[in-house]
């Protein structure tokens, strides 16, 4: 029986699946999914990064990077910000279309069969990892950058053994899942780490030992960005920044990178630290290459200008470190004579910590919601979160209101900045840009997929 359908259709149903906090934690579910493609995540050579903000501009800078020296490249982020191919891309391109419905009409038979077999069925994020596993074994990357989901331990890309884990940071989130304190959080992000394989972080001390701990515990080797890796910001304006970063024996002066803000600098010292580790492992990545990658890199809505006169910003915000990171920016980089914030948060967030950070800087806020089914916080309940700081919120149906809302009042001197979602940046960008951009080099390979499936 044929269970392909259109690519629209295709991505209705993977997206209606389960979502994270409908499924029991384990990875017995994508390992059958896996085992019955014929263990692809067994292939290949893999960079795992965790923690809790700067994983999606991390894997974009190092997949940069290898790109630039050559390599074959595959990465899997999430969220989307437009399209659901944007989570597997290739040296730079996105999965082709006619691919996810090829490769859904391999594994929907499977996740079927998984509900007589063992009385289960996956969630969307399994079946998405599947996908994108057996997408980079047909295509043959030369090293897949995979993101974690959610957490660490009991991710559904915690079937892979990378050469290097990263994990960038940790604070609060996801309390009802991963726990309700940092060193719970930081345990459960552990568990990507791999028995005499190396971790990068950019962790504060508070948790630094639980990381030092485990890989003492598995025999592995542990680079910590500000002690054994050091960056140094030297300048920086809205359109990039420049610093410079040292380890392992090596100095490089005057790195240029387009994703600007200081936390990018933490991301940037992890993907030196993760380069660094590859090239004791059988990858050789040249100082040239470290430079333009870093130079190329691109990583839409994040702190990304979409016009000026008045200047629109969108940042992805989605948690307490994220904000602190964008606040940083706003009155660091930017220069305005006001600010309009139009915020949209999910429900699932640690709200209070993201609102501290964001709203005491804002002139006037516009609260709404993204149309992601069921995970938006009801815009009238977060303009009563904003009143608590002495601040009236305008309430808008959607983005598209809310963005005409704050340019109708706005001067060309103001700054409207659109944060608290990925889903509400995707919605807000495709104002301005109907296509994301990834970044990297364009290829059009086809090897190792058959030719009547190409």
């Amino acid at each position: 029986m044929s269970y392909l359908l259109d690519y629209g259709k295709v991505t209705d149903y993977i997206l209606n699946l389960r979502r994270f906090g409908e499924m029991k934690p384990g990875l017995e579910r994508i390992r059958y999914l896996l085992n019955e493609l014929g263990n692809p995540q067994k292939k290949l050579k893999y960079v795992h990064i965790g923690g809790t903000a700067g994983k999606g501009s991390t894997a974009a800078m190092l997949s940069s990077v290898l790109s630039s020296e050559g390599y074959k490249v595959g990465t899997f982020t999430s969220p989307h910000l437009s399209d659901y191919t944007e989570r597997i891309v290739v040296r730079g391109k996105k999965i082709p279309k006619d691919d996810v419905a090829r490769l859904f009409d391999e594994i929907i038979p499977i996740a079927e069969k998984m509900k007589e077999t063992i009385n289960d069925t996956p969630t969307f994020f399994e079946f998405t990892t599947a996908l994108a596993l057996k997408y980079f074994y047909e295509r043959e990357v030369d090293i897949a950058v995979v993101e974690v989901g959610l957490g660490g331990r009991l991710d559904a890309t915690n079937v892979i053994n990378p050469i290097v884990s990263v994990i960038t940071n940790i604070a609060l989130e996801h309390t009802d899942t991963l726990g309700d304190t940092k060193a719970k959080i930081a345990y459960e992000k552990a568990g990507i780490i791999k028995k005499q394989r190396s971790l990068v972080t950019a962790c504060d001390p508070e948790v630094y030992g639980i990381f030092k701990e485990r890989c003492k515990e598995l025999d592995s080797e542990i680079y910590c960005v500000g002690t054994d890796i050091k960056v140094k910001a030297l300048s920086s304006d809205c359109n990039h920044q420049i610093f410079d970063v040292s380890g392992f024996g090596k100095s490089y002066r005057e790195v240029e990178c387009k994703l600007i803000g200081n936390h990018q600098l933490l991301n940037a010292g992890c993907a030196f630290g993760a380069v660094n580790i590859l090239n004791q492992n059988g990858f050789t990545v040249s100082e040239d290459a470290f430079r333009k990658g870093l130079k190329d890199v691109v990583w839409p809505g994040r702190l990304e200008i979409m016009q000026k006169e008045p200047t629109v910003l969108l940042d992805a915000a989605k948690d307490e470190l994220a904000m602190k990171a964008l606040r940083s920016a706003i009155t660091g980089i930017f220069k305005y004579r006001k600010i309009t914030m139009i915020i949209g948060i999910s429900a699932d967030k640690e709200i209070t910590p993201m609102l501290n950070e964001i709203i005491p800087i804002s002139d006037s806020v516009i609260v709404t919601k993204h149309h992601v089914a069921g995970r938006a916080l009801d815009p009238e309940a977060l303009a009563a979160m904003v009143s608590k700081y002495g601040k009236t919120a305008i309430v808008a149906k959607g983005v598209d209101e809310a963005i005409n809302l704050a340019l109708k009042s706005c001067s060309k001197d103001d700054l409207v900045c659109i944060t608290g979602s990925v889903f509400l940046v995707g919605e807000a960008r495709e104002r301005w840009h109907k296509e994301v951009v990834i970044w990297g080099r364009e290829m059009n390979e086809t090897r190792g997929i058959p030719e009547e499936k190409r």
